[in-house]
């Protein structure tokens, strides 16, 4: 660039041409060769001082590129971060940023990377500092001392009304709270295609059945809406993963991936043993929809105890229960109701949902709990159904 300049250091011009040049230069009263100079190497100072400028600018915009963006020390005052089922390093490093904990997520990467502990780093609420070194928060998180322990065990099979009151007792939040935010399934994150029925009936939009039982960690600002739609959460996200929906439309046909829970439900509140969920989920369909059972109903005595529980009147067992219990017709879910129920009858696990999405197959119509581990003897007729009845009661079973 600065050959281009003219400077105005011009060599002496020779012969007359030169001598008349510079003449007229002075005749015009101007200053010539010397105010060009002075004007070139302000010019060129100006230039040399933008391209310095320029260079140091460029500098520092190189140095936040190549210098990760992090906090010194351990940082001040107090924050609580959440890490997530299945949360990655980034995703992690993206919490840390939003509570102001690291300075970016890229040096919480970095230094994970470095320490080879950090895939230990357990979901849960965490209480750390603002303003820390990523290393120090990496530090923090992977100490089991700041984890804020305030968890809550849902087992399956418990009903949505029993889950609140399981809840409200570890968190203080009335039970009245947890059941006007459980009136809008699709408020809490149930999808709009979930409420589809292939039978015919109508539709019952219910959270029962949605809320995934796993154990929780409750967050110190949490209301009954985000810890309900913490748990629908899950369920998407295991029955997503276990492809419940896909499975269930490809492998039984006429039934919605909606029916299949309730299927599951009943599994789970039916069978006795682990090994029997999806020998117990082929009986309804059998049932309901083969249409070589009479009543084409599930007779199952779980859904009228499910009722009962709804309007807060005592369960009952199999043989407290009279056909004036069972067979109320004003009950929806009376056991002779021709069709499958409603709605799901509690929320079930994963093996429950696997067994109602691809059961084994088989003709049974009924079954029968025969030893004191739960397992269960199944029938394709009423005559074989006897004498395994037999069975349960020679070994004190019923």
């Amino acid at each position: 660039m600065i050959d281009d300049l003219d400077l105005g250091f011009d060599e002496p011009e020779r012969g007359e041409k030169g001598r008349h040049r510079r003449g007229s230069r002075k005749r015009n009263g101007k200053s010539g060769g010397r105010g060009k100079t002075i004007f070139a190497l302000l010019m060129a100072l100006v230039l040399l001082g933008g391209i310095g400028g320029g260079v140091f600018y460029g500098f520092d915009r190189i140095q936040n590129y190549l210098v990760t963006p992090d906090y010194d020390g351990a940082g001040t005052g107090e924050a609580l971060v959440e890490v997530k089922q299945g949360a990655l390093i980034a995703d992690i490093g993206d919490a840390l940023v939003a509570a102001d904990v690291v300075k970016s997520t890229k040096a919480f990467i970095e230094a994970a990377e470095e320490n080879a502990r950090s895939k230990n780093i357990q979901p849960g609420l965490y209480k750390v500092r603002k303003q820390m070194s990523a290393e120090n928060a990496l530090t923090m998180l992977l100490d089991r001392k700041n984890k804020v322990t305030n968890q809550v065990t849902i087992p399956e099979g418990r009903t949505a009304k029993n889950t609140y009151k399981l809840l409200s007792e570890k968190t203080k939040i009335p039970v009245e709270e947890f059941e006007a935010a459980a009136k809008d399934p699709e408020a809490l994150g149930v999808p709009e295609e979930w409420f589809v029925r292939k039978d015919g009936k109508k539709v019952t939009k219910s959270i029962e059945g949605f809320l995934y039982p796993d154990t929780y960690e409750i967050a110190p600002n949490a209301t009954a809406e985000t810890i309900l739609k913490d748990m629908v959460g899950t369920f998407l996200t295991v029955t997503g993963e276990m492809k419940f929906a896909d499975t269930v439309e490809g492998g039984l046909g006429g039934v919605s991936p909606y029916e299949a829970l309730i299927v599951a439900s009943l599994a789970q509140a039916e069978a006795g043993n682990k090994d029997d969920l999806g020998k117990v989920a082929r009986v309804a369909y059998n049932r309901v929809y083969k249409g070589n059972f009479d009543c084409g109903c599930l007779e199952m005595d779980v859904t009228v105890n499910y009722y009962y529980e709804l309007i807060g009147k005592k369960t009952l067992s199999s043989k407290e229960m009279g056909p004036a219990e069972m067979d109320n017709p004003k009950n929806p879910y009376n056991r002779k109701l021709r069709g499958m129920l409603p709605t799901p009858i509690n929320n079930p696990g994963k093996e429950a949902l696997a067994g109602a999405a691809s059961p084994p197959k088989g003709n049974w119509l009924f079954f029968v709990a025969i030893d004191k581990e739960g397992h269960s003897e199944f029938a394709d007729t009423y005559e074989q159904h006897l004498r395994n009845e037999a069975k349960a009661r020679k070994a004190g079973i019923i």
